[in-house]
């Protein structure tokens, strides 16, 4: 694992999007990890403009999402499909068919299916080459919420009341925001190739110190990103202030 700091947001976002460009021209059909939220949207608007400059071409690039909110439709603006379009699927060259989110609906009759087949898919194609990734400020990875256990696959989860709050601001009330979920497991994420983890602003800062401390524990599910073989954590000055 590399921890690189940059000055600040503008430059995390910047050096992000680099990093996936880099893995695009040395892969040019490569399989990526997509994470949604407010850290990763200045990456998409940095790789949207390297599209636009003809720089990158996602033709060939097949993706999958971490993570989408259960009992939300994709036209929910606050769904993570909508998100991703808005953001950068609609923005850029990428085939619909290529594009891959967990979708669980809220009468769905066999949702561990539902999650095993979308592991399946990622194992069909190959795997994920760039895994990217956001933190929560308790630590979680996807909707990986800290516990004693952490399923390995693709699964169902209740969000914590800490991640209700954080992300009520998206919503009208934090009663609006959807109490479950569906997310990649620690295995899905960990099998990827090479994982890159964003982080800005001083609220990440507690679980950027309580991730990379030199300890592993599944109550700060990041803190799994030590053992990866191949990750960088991509951070500005405000989120390592406390290493």
């Amino acid at each position: 694992m590399e921890i690189r700091i940059v000055d600040d947001y503008r430059e995390m976002s910047e050096k992000a999007a680099a990093l996936v460009a880099e893995q695009l021209r040395d892969k040019n059909n490569s399989v990526l990890g997509l994470a949604t939220g407010s850290t990763p949207e200045g990456m998409y608007k940095e790789l949207v403009k390297m599209y636009r400059k003809s720089c990158l071409d996602f033709s060939t690039v097949t993706t999958f999402n971490l993570d989408e909110y259960v009992g939300l439709s994709n036209q929910h603006p606050q769904s993570y499909c909508a998100y991703m379009h808005k953001h950068f699927f609609d923005c850029v060259n990428i085939k619909p068919e290529k594009i891959n989110l967990p979708s669980l609906s809220k009468n769905e009759a066999d949702p561990a299916k539902v999650c095993r087949d979308y592991d399946r898919k990622i194992e069909q194609a190959g795997g994920i080459d760039l895994q990217i990734l956001g933190i929560g400020v308790n630590g979680h990875i996807g909707f990986n919420e800290p516990a004693k256990n952490l399923p390995v696959g693709t699964y169902l989860v209740g969000l914590s009341a800490e991640t209700i709050e954080a992300n009520s601001r998206f919503f009208s009330s934090p009663e609006e925001v959807p109490r479950k979920a569906i997310t990649m497991g620690v295995g899905s994420i960990m099998f990827a190739k090479r994982i890159l983890l964003l982080a800005s602003g001083k609220s990440k800062a507690p679980a950027i110190r309580d991730s990379f401390n030199g300890y592993v524990t599944t109550e700060v599910p990041a803190s799994l990103l030590q053992l990866h073989h191949n990750s960088i954590v991509l951070i500005d000055k405000d989120a390592a202030s406390l290493l």
